[in-house]
């Protein structure tokens, strides 16, 4: 697989999780930051974000643990969207941190 086509999760404990990119972008707000342009000053491109240019998104406070969970629904959803129903499984020690870092991903 290319590197353009995966994406580098990076948790708050500096765990890497490299997935594919159509995994990642279930979340709303990792699609809008590797899609991005770039900020634009009095009409004129300065450049791409960090995120676009590199194809990584650091997450500096979701722990390696949530992360990965993150990763393994991001996988979920895109099965889900193709039609294969399966059950979803959140231990429950995990549901407070798991429900606010959805929430901030827009999952």
């Amino acid at each position: 697989m290319k590197r353009k086509d995966t994406v580098k999760l990076i948790s708050t404990d500096e765990m890497e999780f490299v997935i594919d990119k159509d995994a990642a972008m279930v979340s709303q707000t990792i699609r809008n930051m590797l899609t991005s342009p770039g900020p634009i000053d009095n009409w004129v491109f300065l450049g791409g974000f960090a995120e676009t240019e590199l194809g990584e998104v650091t997450f500096p406070e979701i722990s390696a643990v949530i992360l990965e969970k993150i990763c393994q629904y991001f996988y979920w959803a895109l099965q889900y969207s193709r039609g294969k129903e399966t059950e979803f499984h959140i231990e429950p020690e995990l549901t407070l941190e798991l429900m606010m870092a959805a929430n901030y991903l827009h999952t």
